[in-house]
């Protein structure tokens, strides 16, 4: 009987209908986090546009703030060495203070650095979901147009550059923008996979089948594109120093191709 019952726990185990009591804890907290995160992105996208905006801008900002307050603690020791200025120091040497304003929000403690984070994120984040939910789309303008929000802003709570605050918000948006502009750039070419090259088609469906795809380099090097295939001789294929065996085989398949053979023979 305990033989028995042991076989239809295994069975139903592998059928999913148990779950295994050994499974990770860690993944299966992962799986709960992805089930929630997909539940949330599912409700956020049936909400109206200010509901979505607003509880992106709120969320992103939550995080930039703590990432804001942990980086403050790395620099609170720096930012307390800079000196008090007395009250009457602004009107004295406003470009002085302004230089100030500007180390003190670069490296200020964990208050200042979670402010300056979370209007950074939260407006950048904020304005990305109201332009995707307008435009439709996530591109290279919609990113800028963000960027520039979040750095304008940023130069408002944080106080920086100099004494004219309208040319201040009008540079660092300006500056965030072309940033983010050419990292969105920059990501798009590395993420989009090589174009095929369209020359090379049915030479490379050719070298896979035999299994000697990585003669492929050897080809390119040599100019013998999807045309040649039909005029291709051994000392053409030794010219581009592929060896004789696979020479033998590639020379074999072209014969035996009913299309590349009638192609040979055209005049």
């Amino acid at each position: 009987m305990g033989d028995g019952k042991q076989g239809v726990m295994v069975v139903e185990m592998s059928k999913g209908l148990v779950p295994p009591h050994n499974q990770n804890p860690f993944a299966q907290l992962q799986d709960k986090f992805k089930e929630l995160e997909n539940g949330f992105r599912a409700w956020l996208a049936k909400q109206s546009l200010p509901v979505e905006a607003a509880v992106v801008t709120t969320t992103s900002a939550a995080q930039g703030a703590a990432i804001g307050a942990f980086m403050g603690t790395l620099t609170n020791d720096v930012s307390s060495s800079f000196p008090t200025p007395p009250p009457q120091a602004g009107s004295l040497n406003p470009q002085a203070m302004a230089s100030l304003k500007q180390a003190q929000a670069l490296a200020g403690g964990p208050l200042i650095q979670a402010r300056n984070f979370a209007v950074m994120t939260g407006v950048n984040a904020g304005i990305s979901c109201v332009m995707k939910r307008l435009r439709g789309k996530e591109d290279v303008q919609s990113s800028m147009v963000a960027a520039f929000g979040s750095g304008a802003m940023f130069s408002l709570v944080s106080g920086m550059g100099g004494p004219n605050q309208a040319a201040n918000v009008v540079t660092s948006g300006l500056f965030f923008a072309l940033l983010q502009g050419g990292l969105f750039k920059l990501g798009q070419k590395f993420s989009q996979p090589p174009a095929e090259d369209v020359f090379y088609a049915r030479t490379r469906c050719m070298l896979t089948s035999l299994g000697l795809q990585n003669y492929e380099k050897n080809f390119k090097k040599g100019l013998l594109s999807d045309s040649t295939l039909p005029l291709l001789t051994d000392s053409a294929l030794r010219d581009v120093k592929i060896p004789p065996g696979p020479r033998l085989l590639i020379l074999d398949h072209i014969q035996r191709d009913p299309e590349l053979r009638e192609r040979a023979r055209r005049p």
